[in-house]
């Protein structure tokens, strides 16, 4: 069987809502990473890459007509280049590649391009409307919302608002320290946009708070609940913001042919189906079983990528796993760069290889929440 490599991972600034890229079509947005790839790897869109497989949770009004088809004639790739959309909700982007990494070991494809977008400033959140029917409810009593969710993972675990502040603090500090340090500069690519009639340079993230503390987070009112009555709230919850993020996945064969160095190999990947009333605990099950299948053990883990949808799911992964959180989310996370839904995967995904190399590491794993009761992850291993 073939093996699947990450050969490159890119993403763009992630814009804060209503920020930078408000005037940016999301199409535009969702061709920059491609761009970017092609010029960094030397690679013809029209002659190369076989396929775009783009995550995108809500695929309608501006970010209809199949983006991942769009995107690439929007690059300059022509119309050779096809391209395919999904929606697994917020595990969009990292099941893009790992569908891109499926393709590959089994012959079908030597070099994709996945990855995703979401633009929600102008597609809010939850666009694509429910279509739920009595036929649901006749199955499951009760349709919560993810933060309510989020609340009920707090008090089955018992975790103070205190406890989950602590990991949002951590995590704005953490992407400070890292965006100083120069950490992100390789994975984030500079972005050139009209805005407000003029043109403007979009470098850096636009979300984080760097400097946030505990005393400021206690001030913040309560997201999904009375006040006194829960621990949620815009502060230890991942930010709205807008962003693309795509990822190079080729065969061993198409490395050599293309003088490729690739950065990492995708092992293996796996997704689970958990309570969808509590909804967010699907990293839990989705990293012991991967782990399981592979015959390794969270010590075995240099780097993890755990999605920040809420500092709560974060806390309940870190108590059940017994993963150390200075390993996990070490550049910070979604509380502080934020949670472009159908990007987002694509970038913490993309965002391990480069962490693996700079602490030398070997194995890295990925894993998110996802909506409904789901849980998505993919182990690498750095070349």
């Amino acid at each position: 069987m073939p093996d699947a490599y990450i050969v490159d991972a890119v993403r763009t600034p992630f814009g804060k809502h209503g920020g930078s890229f408000r005037d940016t079509h999301p199409q535009d947005l969702a061709a920059m990473p491609l761009e970017r790839l092609e010029e960094r790897n030397g690679f013809s869109g029209p002659d190369d890459i076989e396929d775009v497989i783009y995550g995108c949770v809500d695929p309608v009004d501006e970010q209809a007509n199949n983006i991942a088809r769009i995107a690439p004639m929007v690059a300059g790739w022509g119309d050779d280049v096809p391209g395919v959309q999904l929606d697994r909700m917020c595990g969009s982007g990292q099941q893009s590649i790992n569908f891109a990494a499926g393709q590959i070991r089994a012959g079908f494809h030597d070099v994709l391009v996945a990855g995703g977008v979401e633009h929600m400033t102008r597609v809010p959140m939850g666009s694509a409307g429910s279509s739920l029917t009595d036929t649901y409810f006749e199955q499951f009593d009760e349709l919560t919302t993810q933060g309510e969710g989020a609340e009920r993972i707090a008090e089955e675990w018992g975790f103070s608002r205190n406890d989950l502040d602590g990991i949002a603090v951590d995590s704005q500090n953490r992407w400070a320290d890292a965006a100083a340090a120069g950490h992100y500069d390789d994975q984030v690519v500079p972005v050139e946009v009209e805005l407000d009639g003029g043109t403007t340079h979009v470098e850096t993230d636009e979300h984080p708070r760097p400097g946030t503390d505990i005393e400021t987070l206690g001030n913040l009112p309560l997201a999904f609940r009375e006040e006194g009555e829960g621990v949620i709230h815009a502060g230890n919850s991942s930010g709205i913001v807008d962003g693309a993020a795509a990822t190079l996945v080729a065969s061993g064969e198409a490395c050599e042919r293309f003088g490729w160095e690739p950065m990492a190999r995708i092992v293996d990947s796996h997704v689970v189906g958990v309570d969808p009333v509590t909804m967010l605990t699907g990293p839990i099950p989705a990293t012991n079983e991967l782990l399981d299948a592979n015959d390794m053990a969270v010590s075995d883990i240099d780097r993890f990528e755990v999605n920040e949808a809420f500092a709560s799911v974060v806390a309940a992964w870190l108590d059940e796993t017994g993963a150390d959180w200075d390993r996990t989310n070490v550049w910070g996370g979604a509380i502080a760069h934020g949670h472009p839904l159908g990007a987002t995967g694509a970038a913490l995904l993309g965002k391990l290889p480069y962490q693996l190399d700079a602490c030398g590491g070997r194995y890295g794993l990925c894993t998110m929440c996802i909506g409904f009761g789901q849980g998505i992850a993919t182990l690498i291993e750095r070349i």
